[in-house]
């Protein structure tokens, strides 16, 4: 893969120490996440997604993890306080059918996120994110499986739609909500799973 190499920072530079910090998983399925919706809209070839995807897992350091995204606009690299900077236009969307997503840790969040589990689970932790935005969208639609949603105290959550079948929608971050911090709106449809919303445990 031949990409456009960035400009080398300086020896003992921010920029440099940044690079060397060690990626988290949750980084590379983030990653992962915006290789497929560049696959979407004809960025990248599925060779090319491949190749990119490969490297995204085999990554150990921010700066490795940079060079996949680095030729696709609207796309920033990692840096040392945030994980992947996804413009506020642009959803985020976590499907899977019987497989684990986790979008945990540093992260910027989206105004726009879709969750969509058949029998697998979904979890969106946004305990350690930064969030620019007054209001965030949530579309959360779970077959059999579950969807895990962590909002830290403070944050308002506004149940918007729920449907469900068989299964459960339930929210306990039902506490004092801070002027401050976002809202978060939820529209739910629930099968046979789970939907469950709840602060960080263990933090008061």
């Amino acid at each position: 893969m031949e990409l456009d190499e960035p400009v080398q920072p300086q020896p003992n530079s921010p920029e440099l120490a940044a690079r060397n910090l060690r990626v988290s998983d949750a980084e590379r399925e983030h990653v992962i996440a915006l290789l497929q919706k560049a696959v979407a809209q004809g960025l990248l070839s599925l060779d090319e997604f491949t190749e990119r995807t490969d490297l995204a897992l085999a990554s150990k350091v921010r700066g490795e993890l940079n060079s996949v995204l680095i030729d696709l606009p609207g796309l920033s690299p990692v840096n040392r306080t945030q994980a992947v900077v996804v413009s506020s236009d642009q959803p985020l969307e976590l499907k899977t059918r019987s497989g684990n997503i986790t979008q945990a840790g540093r992260w910027v969040v989206p105004q726009n996120i879709v969750a969509q589990c058949t029998m697998g689970n979904v979890a969106i932790d946004f305990t350690e994110a930064d969030c620019p935005h007054g209001d965030v969208t949530l579309d959360a639609r779970c077959g059999s499986g579950n969807i895990t949603v962590v909002v830290p105290h403070g944050w308002r959550v506004v149940l918007e739609s729920v449907t469900t079948g068989m299964g459960n929608l339930v929210n306990k971050a039902t506490g004092p909500a801070d002027p401050n911090l976002p809202v978060l709106h939820v529209n739910g449809q629930v099968g046979m799973g789970n939907i469950k919303i709840r602060y960080p445990r263990g933090r008061h």
